[in-house]
């Protein structure tokens, strides 16, 4: 324990202290056909970090949680934090190898596991605990015997670790964040409250799971510091599932991804009914929001979406549009509370309306990567991030996304974002999703090649010359594709981003 720092633990800043009086009997959670208390959510976790100290975790330990978002989750979560350890949350779409990959990885004592994915621990058992989440186990929320008898408190302060998330692995292979005690406050403090403004009367859905830092601000962090409820789902956020639980459960803030929104919209196209009347903000990250998506839901809904940019490494969103102030196509302005810059590829800052690589700077920063010095040298400097994204700002001190750095290519000497090929093949009425990768002409040079989603029915040899009319007239002309290939889906990671990488090896093929 750092002695410099003062006490503080992330279970105290939800379950205890100044923000506890007068919401102990409000709704914390809802979760299939319950509503469980703040009062039951506290002696739930209280539960757990029981159970967690009986199966022999010390503080510092890591503790891996491969759970569905479900009461369960956000207690274990709490639960690990109350007693000086460090939860690994693990993404319950990877398979058995590549969660044996972050248990070996972070070096987790204890796994906490859905009976249901017993299965793909089975790598995973030898000189590890295993504890496991049934109905039975849940039957424990709210029982008589889950009183404050079962803390295991820590002193931790607020640079104690606590708490690791698992990178995508989109461009290699997955990297421990590190995070501190501090990191969830300061996202609370400055997004959550100078954006969201969300209060007790809030009920909070997120289509992006707890076991990602965007799901896990949306599901935990923001609401419970609110004292408003979260609605959590264990079943696959699919766009039919979405529009079921909008319409059941009535929430008034709602958190999205692109890919998503566009799905939604397409529903809609269909007859299908898709009840937002009780939302007041929608929420997206992940990508770049489309101008056309952004401008069909307020057509369709009278509702904004408020695009914005965060990491894993900086937990939450940095950069995003605020209510009243929404602009299509840019991902907003700095959020309170964060400092931004561009740099150019030699580390130079570059000021004014410039394009450039994005630095953020920020409390809720990580640590640094679990176990890679050399990356964390490479990404983590005097308290500035490197996001990996290169952005342009205007005049007026708004961010617009260009694509990852990686992804950018030049044609004719000319740099080219994907993103805004992309924009100009979305903004067609008859493209679903669209992706820009590198490729080459008939000739060998450099040039665009772009992949889509279309609508259902639409005659793909007409298409194809009709979209790159469209491009002609939108876009510069090195910037067109030389070629436009349909597919059925988007190769897309669990946290909605396009894996541009399968694309660049199926345009080998």
């Amino acid at each position: 324990m750092n002695t410099t720092d003062a006490l503080f633990n992330i279970y105290d800043y939800f379950l205890a202290g100044e923000r506890w009086p007068g919401r102990s009997r409000g709704c914390a959670i809802e979760f299939r056909d319950r509503a469980i208390s703040y009062d039951e959510l506290r002696d739930y976790a209280d539960l757990w970090a029981g159970r967690m100290v009986s199966a022999g975790v010390n503080e510092g330990d890591r503790v891996a949680l491969l759970l569905f978002d479900s009461p369960e989750f956000i207690a274990a979560f709490l639960a690990v934090a109350s007693i000086g350890a460090v939860s690994v949350p693990i993404n319950t779409f990877l398979q058995a190898e590549e969660i044996a990959f972050i248990v070996r990885d972070a070096g987790a004592r204890v796994i906490v596991g859905e009976s249901d994915l017993e299965q793909r621990l089975a790598a995973c058992r030898e000189e590890r605990r295993l504890l496991f989440v049934d109905s039975n186990t849940r039957q424990a929320i709210g029982a008589s015997e889950t009183t404050g008898a079962e803390r295991r408190r820590r002193a931790t302060t607020e640079t104690s670790p606590a708490f690791l998330l698992y990178t995508s692995g989109s461009t290699g292979a997955p990297k421990g964040v590190l995070h501190l005690h501090r990191s969830i406050p300061a996202t609370v403090e400055s997004y959550a409250k100078t954006v969201l403004g969300l209060t007790a009367a809030d009920r909070v859905y997120s289509a992006s799971r707890l076991y990602f830092a965007y799901g896990l601000g949306n599901s935990l962090s923001f609401p419970l510091a609110a004292g408003a409820t979260v609605v959590l789902d264990d079943q696959r956020p699919t766009p039919d599932r979405v529009t079921k639980l909008l319409e059941q459960h009535k929430p008034t803030v709602f958190f999205g991804v692109p890919s998503l929104y566009s799905a939604l919209l397409e529903l809609k196209s269909r007859g299908v009914t898709v009840d937002t009347s009780s939302l007041r903000l929608c929420i997206s990250a992940g990508e770049a929001l489309p101008d056309r998506v952004f401008d069909e839901w307020k057509r369709e809904f009278g509702l904004s979406i408020l695009d914005g940019i965060g990491s894993t490494e900086m937990l939450h969103i940095f950069v995003s549009n605020h209510p009243g102030d929404e602009r299509p196509g840019s991902s907003g302005k700095t959020v309170e509370g964060y400092e931004a810059r561009l740099l150019d590829d030699a580390g130079n800052e570059l000021a004014g309306e410039q394009t450039g690589n994005l630095w953020v700077k920020g409390e809720s920063a990580t640590a640094g990567y679990w176990n890679r010095p050399d990356l964390t040298e490479a990404a983590v400097r005097g308290g500035w991030v490197k996001t990996g994204d290169v952005y342009r700002r205007d005049s007026q001190d708004r961010f617009y996304h260009l694509g990852r750095s990686d992804d950018c290519f030049k044609v004719n000497g000319l740099w080219v974002s994907p993103v805004e090929v992309e924009s100009a093949l979305l903004a067609h009425a008859d493209v679903l999703e669209a992706a820009v990768i590198p490729g080459v002409d008939a000739r060998g040079l450099a040039t665009a090649h772009a992949f889509t989603v279309i609508r259902e029915g639409c005659e793909r040899n007409e298409l194809a010359r009709e979209l790159l009319e469209h491009a002609r007239g939108r876009l510069a002309h090195y910037k067109v594709p030389s070629r436009i290939d349909f597919i059925k889906e988007m190769p897309r990671t669990s946290t909605g981003k396009v894996q541009r990488f399968k694309l660049k090896a199926e345009k080998r093929e």
